[in-house]
Order: structure tokens, then C-alpha cells, then sequence
């Protein structure tokens, strides 16, 4: 693994780049505070220069929260985003640190959907971002790269991307839901009873254990087969 001294490139940094991106974005996004110690240990752990986008947003920042907390980018972890990438995907997409990631589960949403950036596990197209649609279960593609995926949360129509996905009154809702949790629907969003979302009941749950419902239910569907 490489050291913490080679990873921080401090000639050609990304981070002003994509803080440049957000004062810019037309969707609202929330930085969230980066401890040091937490930083150097995540970039460390993620073995990614903070030459690029990834590695810049893992050390400057605790996390992105996007749309009031809609989605939540992970960095190295802070108060409201406690999970850093590297800890979150260690022992779902590899098992010890430094090992080359089958994907990365780079970003989550309010509703338990997951964008993960392909490792080669989901496809020859390595490099580019998945999204394990809480609404069907399927890992679509998105066609477009992690610095892409930024753009895509910054600046596009999100209410288009999530139509059908959002309740009355999400907003308010979301805006108080801690970065760690999700909301959990009945009947589930990917059932042809849970399509109207406005019907469902709903419960906040831990989004690991989300994460791991939507695994389960995607082997029980046949869809790993």
C-alpha cells in the first residue's frame, strides 16, 4: 500500500476543482466537516490520490449531502455521515484493505437505492457507476464515470431521475434522517402493491441493514444467478 505522504498530491489537488463544482451546482449540497486524523486514515485505507475527484472529496470532506440529504456522498465520515468509503465497503465489495474492490458502494440514497462504481463484478464497463434501484432491485447503468456522477448529483433533474420515488412532503422528512439511516417501505417499492409511494408505510432503518435486505432479496428474485 502507499504511503499517506504519496497519496496527498499537493501540486495538482482536485478538491479546488470540485469546489468550484459546487458553488456552481444547481442541486443544494451540503459539505460536511472532515477530521484530519479520519481523513488520512480513509485516504490511506481507500489507497485513491487526492489528485482525483474521489480521493479529494475523501480527505477535504466528511461526505456530501445532496438535496437536503437525498443522497449522501461518502467521504471520511463525520457527525451527520458517520461511515467513511473505504469502512462501508470493506467486507461487501473486498475483504481487507488494499485489496482491488470487486465495486465500490460510493454513494446512498433516502429510499435505499445504492450507486456503486463498477470494480469489474458488474460488467466489463469498469469505472463506471451502477444505481441498485430500491424500486426493482436492478443494478442500472448509469454510463458515466465517478466525476460524471458528481456533475449528476450537482446539477441534474433529480426530481426526473426519482419520479414516482417521492412522497408528499419528502423534503421535510429527509432533511431531518440521519446519514446513516434510511427510510424502509411497506409493501416494498419494487412489489407492484409498493408502486404508489404515497400509499406505503414507512420506517427509518439502519441502511446497512437496508443494503443487506436488498442483497437477500436479490438472490431469493433469481437475480444473481
Amino acid at each position: 500500500m502507499k504511503p499517506i505522504e504519496e497519496l496527498t498530491n499537493t501540486t495538482e489537488p482536485a478538491w479546488p476543482l470540485v469546489q468550484d463544482w459546487i458553488k456552481k451546482a444547481k442541486n443544494k449540497v451540503a459539505i460536511l466537516p472532515a477530521d484530519t486524523a479520519r481523513a488520512k486514515d480513509a485516504l490511506l485505507k481507500l489507497q485513491v490520490t487526492t489528485r482525483s475527484p474521489m480521493g479529494a472529496l475523501v480527505y477535504e470532506t466528511g461526505g456530501l449531502l445532496i438535496d437536503d440529504g437525498w443522497i449522501r456522498i461518502l467521504g471520511s465520515g463525520s457527525e451527520k455521515l458517520k461511515r467513511s468509503l473505504p469502512r462501508w465497503n470493506k467486507g461487501k465489495s473486498f475483504k481487507d484493505y488494499g485489496e482491488p474492490p470487486a465495486f465500490l458502494l460510493i454513494a446512498d440514497d433516502a429510499i435505499g437505492g445504492f450507486f456503486l462504481l463498477n470494480g469489474g463484478a458488474l460488467g466489463k464497463d469498469a469505472g463506471k457507476i451502477y444505481y441498485l434501484s430500491p424500486d426493482n432491485l436492478e443494478y442500472e447503468p448509469l454510463g458515466i464515470g465517478y466525476t460524471d456522477f458528481l456533475h449528476f448529483c450537482f446539477n441534474s433533474d433529480l426530481e426526473k431521475f426519482y419520479q414516482g420515488n417521492r412522497w408528499t412532503g419528502w423534503r421535510n422528512d429527509v432533511s431531518g434522517l440521519e446519514g446513516d439511516n434510511v427510510f424502509n417501505f411497506y409493501p416494498f417499492l419494487w412489489t407492484k402493491e409498493g408502486k404508489d409511494i404515497n400509499k406505503n408505510s414507512r420506517k427509518i432503518i439502519p441502511v446497512e441493514e437496508q443494503y443487506q435486505v436488498n442483497i437477500d432479496f436479490r438472490k431469493q428474485l433469481g437475480l444473481d444467478q
